[in-house]
C-alpha cells in the first residue's frame, strides 16, 4: 500500500514563506489533520512539521511545514537554520505568501533558483481585485528575477495589492477555511512533470534473468522480525527487472554457492560489515559488493565516493571526522559507526581520529572543522538531501566517502567490491 511506503522513498515538498503567511493552515488543510499549531502569534512554528501522505493523482508524498522567513524572535536564528534544512530535501516547494504582506523581492530571489513550485496567496478575501487571481500552477514564463517582474512595470500610485494580482496571474489562492482541491490538483500536475530520479542500485547494469546472492548477516544490529530498507529496496528492484534473488545468512553463503553453481551466479551482494569473511568464500569469478555501496550509487556521485576514500590515507592524526547516520537507533558494541569504522580506521591508519556524528536529517552549519566526512547509505535520507549534502562538502573541498566503501577498503577489496561500475 501506498500509506507504507518509507517517508525516504517519498517526494518531499516543503511549505515555505514568512511568519504568518499561513503555511501551517495550509499543511493543516491539504492533510486533512491538525498536525501543526496555527496561531496569529509569529513564530508559532518552531522545529519543521513533517506529514506522509497520499496526493491524488500522483501518489505518495512527504509534505514538509516550515518555520516562517523572516523571523525576528529570540529564536529566529535557530528557527532559520531548521528551515534551510528543511528545504535542502525539497522536491518540489509551496511559497506561501499573504496577500497584505508580500515580499516581492525574497520571492523573486527563491524563483530565481528556479526550484520547483507553485506560489500561493492568502487573506485572499480581504485583498482588492481577488477575482482576478486564477487558479492555475505556476509556469515557466512566470518572472524569476526583478528585471522580469511585470510589477515594475504597472502604474506607481496602484496600490501593492492591484499590482500583484496583474504580475502574478498564475498563482494559486487559499482560503483559511476553504478546500484546497486547485491547490493539490496543480502541486499533483507540478510533480507528474518532474524529471523521474530514484536512481538505480543495480537495474540498469545486471541482465534479465541473472542469479544474485544476498548476504544478510543476523547480528544484534538486524531488526527482529524483518530485514532492513536497503536489503528490501534490492529485493524489489530485483523482482522489477527479473533478477533472481537468493537470501542466505553469511554462515549458509558457501552450501548457497554450491548449489547454485559458481558460474550462474552474477552477483553477491553482502552487508558491508561481513566483507572480509564474504570476500574469502566467493570466487574470483564471481563480482562481490554491498547494499551500502549500491545505496552510494543511487543516492550520489560513486566516483565522488570512490575518491574520497583516498583521503583518509593521509589524514594527520587527530583529524576531525563527520560521520553522517541517516537514522536514529540504539547504538551497540558492534555499532558500524559508532564502533567497528573507527577502530578499523586506528587499525589501517595507525592514527586516531575525531569522530563527531550527526544523525537524520541533521547537518552542521559549519563544515570548517572537518577534515573529511564519511555517510551511512542514506536509506532513510532522500536523494535530494543526499546529493545537496556532496553539493555542500564539494563545495567546502572536504572528501566524503560511505560506510560500504570506507569497510572495503579497511578490508582490501575496495577494487573488487566496485569492479560492478567499472
Amino acid at each position: 500500500m501506498a500509506n507504507n511506503i518509507v517517508n525516504s522513498l517519498r517526494k518531499h515538498v516543503v511549505l515555505i514563506g514568512k511568519t504568518n503567511s499561513g503555511k501551517s493552515t495550509l499543511f493543516n488543510a491539504l492533510t486533512g489533520q491538525d498536525n501543526a499549531i496555527v496561531s496569529e502569534t509569529a513564530g508559532t512554528t518552531t522545529d519543521p512539521v513533517g506529514k506522509a501522505m497520499e496526493l491524488l493523482p500522483f501518489g505518495p508524498i512527504f509534505l514538509v511545514d516550515t518555520a516562517g522567513l523572516g523571523d525576528t524572535s529570540d529564536l529566529g536564528e535557530e528557527r532559520m537554520k531548521k528551515t534551510h534544512i528543511a528545504c535542502r530535501r525539497g522536491d518540489a516547494f509551496l511559497y506561501v505568501a499573504n496577500s497584505n504582506d508580500f515580499d516581492e523581492d525574497d520571492y523573486l530571489a527563491f524563483a530565481g533558483k528556479k526550484r520547483p513550485h507553485l506560489l500561493i496567496f492568502t487573506e485572499i478575501n480581504t485583498a482588492t481585485d481577488s477575482a482576478a487571481i486564477a487558479a492555475k500552477p505556476l509556469t515557466t514564463d512566470s518572472p524569476t528575477t526583478a528585471q522580469d517582474s511585470p510589477t515594475t512595470m504597472q502604474d506607481s500610485q496602484a496600490t501593492t495589492r492591484e499590482r500583484l494580482f496583474v504580475a502574478y496571474p498564475h498563482a494559486l489562492t487559499f482560503a483559511e477555511n476553504g478546500d484546497p482541491i486547485e491547490i493539490r490538483s496543480a502541486l499533483s500536475a507540478l510533480l507528474s512533470e518532474l524529471e523521474p530520479d530514484d536512481g538505480y542500485m543495480i537495474g540498469d547494469l545486471i541482465p534479465y534473468n541473472s542469479n544474485v546472492i544476498f548476504v544478510i548477516p543476523v547480528d544484534s544490529e538486524a531488526p527482529k522480525g524483518r530485514i532492513i530498507l536497503p536489503q528490501v529496496q534490492l529485493l524489489r528492484e530485483c523482482l522489477d527487472h527479473g533478477i533472481r534473488s537468493y537470501v542466505v545468512r553469511d554462515s549458509e553463503l558457501e552450501d548457497a554457492i554450491a548449489t547454485l553453481g559458481e558460474a550462474s551466479i552474477r552477483l553477491v551482494v553482502t552487508d558491508s560489515q561481513a566483507f572480509a569473511y564474504v570476500n574469502q568464500i566467493v570466487p574470483d569469478s564471481v563480482q562481490l559488493t554491498s547494499f551500502s555501496i549500491l545505496l552510494a550509487r543511487q543516492k550520489g556521485n560513486i566516483t565522488q565516493l570512490l575518491e574520497g576514500v583516498d583521503a583518509f590515507a593521509h589524514l594527520p592524526d587527530g583529524a576531525k571526522i563527520l560521520m553522517l547516520e541517516g537514522c536514529t537507533h540504539n547504538h551497540t558494541h558492534e555499532d558500524i559507526g559508532r564502533v567497528k569504522i573507527p577502530k578499523l580506521l586506528k587499525e589501517q591508519t595507525g592514527k586516531t581520529f575525531d569522530f563527531q556524528f550527526f544523525s537524520g536529517y541533521d547537518f552542521p552549519s559549519d563544515l570548517s572543522p572537518y577534515a573529511a566526512a564519511i555517510q551511512c547509505g542514506n536509506c532513510m535520507i532522500n536523494r535530494r538531501e543526499a546529493f545537496a549534502r556532496l553539493e555542500e562538502l564539494t563545495a567546502a573541498n572536504i572528501p566524503v566517502t560511505n560506510y560500504g566503501l570506507m569497510l572495503a577498503w579497511v578490508n582490501g577489496i575496495l577494487e573488487r567490491a566496485t569492479e560492478l561500475f567499472r
